[in-house]
Parts: structure tokens; sequence; C-alpha cells
């Protein structure tokens, strides 16, 4: 238990380095998003870029059935960081998400910036993961009371979700997305990928690196797959308030930032 705090707390410094340094990037470029070209672009496509909400939804709440993400007021900073890794390579999906390099580089610095600031206004009612529905249509499902353990505890092998993620994953931008009330799907691809081993990738899985210090893969390393399913049923629809007086923390950071 000492060895794994120490880990996190390491962890912790290394992240709140790199917060404090896109922060300071974001306020040197002085690069602040257009919102209506975002707009545009989410709903128009532009170039090889074809419109975001094709596949997202016209609400950026994403889609199971495709394993896209909720995009909408996850945070900007890490949309931002997403769309700039998908534009240099250094992520790349497998599935349907295979075309998100081919259409961030279609996108200029400015034209990226503009997409997150745009999603970062979504603040709608999420459109949350229907299980018993995908359960029906023969997607493994896991327990949320289960899920719901190693979300705010964590287990004698890993830290809880929270540690990073806050109260029910409702995030921390720029660093940490709000992984609380994402879609299903998307949450079980993603922690497959960041746990993809080099058997897993020679079977034609497709791995994930792009975690500040490979804190993503560390965790993702120790759990099972029930464990996947299981977060992934809890967090999919995890309310982000613990109750009356309290708020959901403000995720646009780094969006101030760039505004002043």
């Amino acid at each position: 238990m000492r060895k794994s705090k120490f880990i996190l707390s390491s962890w912790l410094t290394v992240v709140a380095t790199v917060l404090v340094s896109g922060m300071a990037t974001a306020e040197a470029t002085g690069i602040a998003p257009n919102i209506a070209n975002g707009q545009k672009i989410f709903t128009e496509g532009k170039g090889d870029a074809q419109p975001c909400q094709s596949c997202h939804g016209e609400n950026a709440q994403g889609n199971d059935a495709m394993g896209a993400p909720r995009l909408a007021n996850i945070g900007y900073g890490y949309v931002v960081k997403q769309l700039t890794n998908f534009s240099q390579d250094k992520r790349t999906p497998g599935g349907v998400g295979v075309v998100m390099p081919v259409f961030a580089k279609a996108l200029s610095e400015q034209d990226r910036r503009d997409v997150a600031g745009y999603v970062n206004t979504l603040k709608t009612t999420p459109e949350l993961s229907d299980l018993n529905d995908l359960k029906a249509g023969g997607q493994q499902v896991g327990v949320a009371y289960k899920g719901a353990e190693i979300a705010e505890h964590g287990t004698t092998k890993v830290s809880a979700c929270a540690s990073c993620h806050q109260y029910n994953g409702r995030g921390v931008d720029p660093v940490f997305p709000r992984i609380g009330q994402q879609k299903y799907v998307y949450l079980i691809n993603q922690l497959h990928n960041w746990r993809a081993n080099d058997a897993d990738i020679a079977g034609g899985a497709v791995a994930r690196t792009n975690d500040p210090a490979g804190m993503m893969r560390a965790i993702a390393k120790k759990l099972s797959d029930e464990d996947i399913y299981n977060v992934a049923a809890y967090l999919s629809s995890a309310p982000p308030t613990k109750g009356e007086g309290d708020s959901v923390p403000d995720n646009d950071m780094l969006l101030h930032a760039v505004e002043k």
C-alpha cells in the first residue's frame, strides 16, 4: 500500500508539472478558440475532415454502436491534446476511429482549438448508454456496483479512478478528462487499448500510448476483463454530484487561460 501511494504521488507530481506548463504555453500562444468556426467544422466538416457530428452526434454525446465517445464538455484541454496527438500520429485508434488521424491532419492548430472550444460549450443533458439494450445486443456488460468500488475506492492493485478523475469521473481540465457518463463501449475499448500487450497487438489489438507519464497504461495492466466491464458500467451512468449542495467543478480551466 505504501508503494502504491508513492507511485500515485509521483504521477501527480508529473501531471502537475504538465498542467502548469500547459497553462503557460496556452497563455503564451494566445490562441483563443473561435467557437463559431468550431461549430461550423463540427456540423459541416472542413476539407478531408468530415463533420464531427456524423459519428459523435449532433450534441456530441457519442455513439455506442460506433464506439464514438462523448465529446460534449469533457475538457477543452484534453480534446485539444487528443486532436493534436491524432494529427501527429501519436494516437492511432482502431475500428471506425481509424479515420481520426486523417481528419485531425486536415485541421489547423486553430481549427482544432476551435472544435474543442465548441464542444466544450455543449453542456446539455447527457445521453447515457443504454446498458440493457447493449446487453440484449450481445455486448458484455459489467456490474455497476462492483465498478463503483474501483472507481471510488480502488483495489489492492490499483488506485481509485477518483484519485485523478475526481468524484465519479467528473474530470479535472486540462489533464484529466470527464469520464463519468462517457459512452460504455468507448470506455471498455479504451481500457483494453491501454492494457494491450505485445501478444494482444500481434493478435490485432490497437494499443493506446498517449497517456501522461504512462499512468493509464500502468493502471489498465492491473485490471481484469471483469474489472474493465464493471468500472465502465458504473462510470457510464454515474451521477456527477454527491448530493444537495455539491456542484460539478469548473471544467473550463485551460479555455479561460487562452481567452485572456
